[in-house]
């Protein structure tokens, strides 16, 4: 989608759908209010009006949309409101829209700009790939949106700049978690990675099998011993490390297809295991976004990335696994196989010395038990990091709710054969997951993001979102790392 900042009036210049977000109880202009009654409409959040003006203002419809009340306002209300705009604009199958806004709202003009191209754009997707037979109706696609600004246009301009450019790394996300596993193994995804760097200039390294055997990766390759999708492990890097210049590493769970191995998921816990990748998924959408920003830093994508399947040739629980550190792993659940491949991940994201290692994985069910689709965990083991992470949460609409990592969590996954378990039993199941990657990680800052709640959703709840992959954790990293270049 095409999104622009132009200044003018939006109820003079013709359109086909002008939508006017709206601050609760601030009157509208005096020509809408002919229109419609008081009453009919108050501007509370959510709230939705569709008008036929029948030539009293220049466009041919105008959609009312609430926004809530100045003191509650936010940029994911902005978010929102602008992704229903989109939504309602292919259901009346409008090729273009207009957007204004009503009402003093207490945000920086370049927020607005990038919350409104955020919600437009992400209102838009759909993923139509393996749809063979689609109708007219369902084809029609919103090619753009103008944004039209009655002051600041430069700042909204820039702010949108900035959306659209999230907001595609969003997409990107979401494309690679909504491809179906026979369609993206683990080399499907190396492959994918190559092709993103040639596009953007990153430096890619994929390790294949036998380089991994070299290598001693020996978390990434239990975990892809029962799949005839071999192994992959993963390395992004834009800019290069020089003084001045934060180094910060990004991880991600790469597990293209999680049936539990032998260990193995019931048939209706195993229907959305192609968003296993979702942690993945981020740190190449974020990735990209890095790079057509041209942040003044050095950032460093890490997935390890396998396929967890039950064969003859798999790992078992009472198997003891040697990682990349050489820390030693008794198994006793080979569904909780993406700590196990993380650990690698961790470790190898040591070697660069980083400010900073935030890694993202679909973890626990524990997790979603705990706080829903609404919030990310968040454990780490720098504070300074973790407030940094919330305040970013904060700004980018996805938030975090932080948890301990007391030492006593680490006690938890010590095992009597090896240095550690696998997993610490069903208490504080999240918690003794980041306890276990933690001792991968050095004394580099180190915070987990368990995205198993919010990566994925089958009933969104969002007007952004649609059913499947949510490319929850691109505007998370957006923000934190714009922060670092700022």
């Amino acid at each position: 989608m095409e999104i622009v900042v132009t200044s003018a009036d939006l109820l003079r210049e013709p359109s086909d759908l002008a939508v006017l977000a709206c601050l609760e109880h601030t009157p509208l202009p005096a020509e809408l209010a002919t229109l419609i009654e008081g009453a009919d409409f108050s501007g509370k959040a959510r709230q939705q009006r569709l008008l036929y003006p029948r030539g009293m203002v220049a466009p041919k419809r105008v959609l009312l949309l609430g926004l809530g009340t100045a003191e509650k306002l936010t940029a994911d209300s902005l978010r929102q409101a602008a992704a229903t705009a989109t939504r309602q604009a292919q259901e009346l199958q409008v090729d273009r829209l207009s957007v204004g806004l009503n009402g003093d709202l207490a945000l920086a003009p370049t927020l607005i700009g990038q919350a409104l191209a955020e919600g437009l754009a992400l209102g838009a997707y759909r993923f139509q790939r393996y749809r063979s037979e689609l109708s007219a109706e369902q084809k029609f696609a919103v090619a753009g949106a103008t944004i039209v600004a009655t002051a600041n246009a430069e700042a909204l301009q820039a702010g949108a700049t900035i959306g659209q450019t999230i907001a595609r790394g969003v997409t990107y996300a979401r494309d690679l978690v909504n491809t179906p596993p026979n369609d993206l193994p683990p080399a499907a995804l190396g492959e994918a990675a190559i092709a993103m760097g040639q596009r953007l200039g990153l430096t890619v390294t994929v390790l294949d099998k036998a380089q991994l055997i070299a290598g001693g990766f020996g978390g990434v390759l239990a975990v892809g011993q029962g799949s005839a999708n071999e192994p992959r492990f993963i390395v992004m890097e834009y800019g290069t490390a020089r003084e001045g210049t934060a180094t910060i590493c990004l991880v991600g769970k790469g597990l293209t297809f999680d049936s539990g191995g032998l260990s193995i998921k019931p048939a209706d816990a195993m229907t959305t295991m192609k968003s296993d990748m979702s942690g993945a998924a981020a740190v190449f959408g974020t990735l990209q976004v890095v790079a057509e920003l041209q942040l003044p830093l050095h950032v460093v994508g890490i997935v390890p990335a396998a396929e967890n399947m039950p064969s003859s040739t798999a790992f078992r629980p009472d198997d003891v696994i040697t990682t990349l550190s050489g820390k030693t792993v008794e198994v006793l659940n080979t569904d909780a196989e993406g700590r196990i491949v993380l650990a690698d991940g961790l470790h190898y994201a040591q070697r660069y010395r980083p400010a900073a290692i935030i890694e993202l994985s679909t973890l626990t069910g524990a997790i979603v038990i705990a706080l829903g689709a609404h919030a990310i965990g968040m454990m780490g083991t720098s504070q300074e990091l973790a407030d940094r992470i919330s305040r970013a949460g904060e700004a980018s609409g996805e938030r975090v709710w932080q948890l301990p990592l007391w030492d006593e969590y680490r006690e938890m996954i010590k095992s009597e054969i090896a240095d550690m378990k696998n997993i610490g039993g069903r208490p504080a199941g999240s918690i003794t997951a980041a306890a276990f990657l933690a001792n991968f990680v050095g004394d580099y800052p180190f915070v987990h993001l368990d995205i198993a709640g919010t990566a994925f959703a089958e009933k969104p709840t969002k007007p952004y979102d649609t059913p499947g992959a949510t490319g929850v954790g691109v505007r998370l990293l957006s923000a934190l790392l714009r922060s670092y270049a700022e």
